[in-house]
């Protein structure tokens, strides 16, 4: 398995995405080939990867995914180097009733035994950087966290202030990069603005990519990497593919599709038909199913209602039992209408009943552990599947039958039961596995 390591951090917004994707096209630039993944069930922050080294980033989830599939997926893409974002903060994760949470990205570490890299924001701090930085290193006996990399560094003076004190503490430090709005990457309701939707991401990740030449020793960096030690079977378990011809929404509107799913569905023999509804684009008429995933809907929905031939052939399709699925914003627009933040109501396709709103936003957010009340494009009834939910949209009226009987992470009972009507479903949660 090839050699990597995870860059993580003590929480969230300490540069975790921005330092990654500068340190990965960096690597690449290098002329390492370079497979990049990202801990937990972000669709937004793999992108930047994806553009920064050409190759999909797949995300590797401890608590959605088997461990066969987790194996798998390190194990069918080797490469010089892996480079793991973490996620959120390092022991951060689904609370698990008086035990450690679970889906950490220290529990990844665990799994592969990577090392860690981590990223302190050390903004407004001194010597209080390495205290962390040592509390961090010595929290769990089954990882290593091989160094730290400072971030938003004000001065040398500041730099000063900190490294005798990692140093005393037995902390390595790669290397220290200062404040730079250069470096900010702009965000929105759901995180980052996605990487398709800014024309100079490559510029944006060149300037990234200088910084940490300039500042970080790559070659320490490449040495501290280790083979991964993953245990078991590297078999995928993943949810079967919903047809053999599937087409599949993909543009700014519906751009949350996890890769891992796409790269199972192919292996299993199933060909993917793209088309943009964004474009007016509809789905192959030869389709035998169709996939609308998540994105942005709810900031396109005028040109969605207007889109004529899409909609004509969604109705299409669906009038002759053609299985369509949608996910969180695929789900709303085959709903009934969906009302944007302005309070103004744009007509949506009508597969389903289900009427959503942002005018009034309310979060939604967590693991989603699934089980089907009916055969559908998720698999038979009985199965269980883990996903995520996360969305800001209300919903002010449903009417079909449930799709789920959804949990969150702790058992407990959620709102969230999806919809079918005929051969159409949508779930708000995004899958990721079958769970096992």
């Amino acid at each position: 398995m090839s050699r990597g390591f995870i860059v993580a951090a003590a929480r969230s917004g300490a540069g975790k995405t921005t330092i990654a994707s500068g340190l990965i096209r960096a690597l690449a630039r290098r002329g390492r080939t370079v497979q990049p993944f990202k801990c937990g069930p972000d669709y937004i922050d793999p992108a930047f990867h994806a553009a920064a080294t050409g190759r999909p980033s797949f995300n590797l989830d401890t608590w959605g995914m088997a461990p066969p599939t987790l194996a798998a997926l390190v194990q069918r893409h080797p490469a010089d180097l892996a480079v793991v974002e973490g996620v959120m903060g390092l022991f951060d994760g689904v609370a698990s009733q008086g035990q450690s949470a679970r889906g950490q990205t220290a529990d990844l570490a665990a799994l592969t035994g990577w090392p860690i890299v981590l990223i302190l924001d050390v903004s407004g701090q001194a010597e209080t950087a390495a205290a962390i930085a040592a509390g961090l290193a010595r929290y769990r006996s089954d990882i290593d966290v091989a160094g730290v990399i400072l971030n938003r560094v004000a001065s040398a003076r500041h730099l000063g202030t900190i490294a005798p004190s990692l140093e005393r503490e037995g902390v390595r430090l790669f290397g220290a990069i200062g404040t730079d709005r250069r470096f900010v990457l702009p965000e929105r309701h759901l995180g980052l603005v996605q990487a398709v939707e800014m024309p100079d991401i490559l510029a944006r990740l060149d300037a990234l990519a200088d910084a940490v030449e300039s500042a970080l020793d790559l070659d320490a960096l490449e040495a501290i990497a280790r083979r991964a030690t993953l245990a078991g079977a590297a078999t995928a378990v993943g949810l079967p593919p919903p047809g053999q011809r599937i087409a599949l929404a993909h543009d700014r509107a519906f751009s949350f599709m996890y890769p891992h799913l796409l790269e199972g569905w192919r292996a299993a023999g199933a060909e993917i038909l793209p088309f943009s509804p964004l474009a007016d684009q509809a789905p192959d008429p030869g389709a035998d199913a169709v996939w609308l995933p998540g994105g942005y809907p709810e900031l396109h929905a005028g040109t969605l209602a207007a889109a004529g031939r899409f909609a004509a052939g969604m109705r299409t399709l669906a009038a002759k039992s053609v299985p369509i699925h949608g996910e969180c914003g695929g789900y709303m627009v085959l709903g009934q209408g969906l009302e944007t933040a302005d309070g103004a109501r744009h007509a949506m396709l009508g597969l389903l009943q289900v009427e959503t709103s942002f005018a009034k936003r309310r979060l939604h957010l967590g693991y989603r552990r699934a089980r089907l009340v009916a055969d559908n494009v998720l698999g038979t009834a009985g199965t269980e599947v883990a996903g995520h939910e996360f969305h800001y949209a209300s919903v002010l009226s449903a009417g079909d039958e449930p799709l789920v009987d959804c949990r969150d992470a702790l058992g407990a009972a959620v709102p969230e039961a999806g919809a079918r009507r005929g051969a159409v479903s949508g779930t708000f949660f995004h899958a990721i596995d079958r769970w096992l």
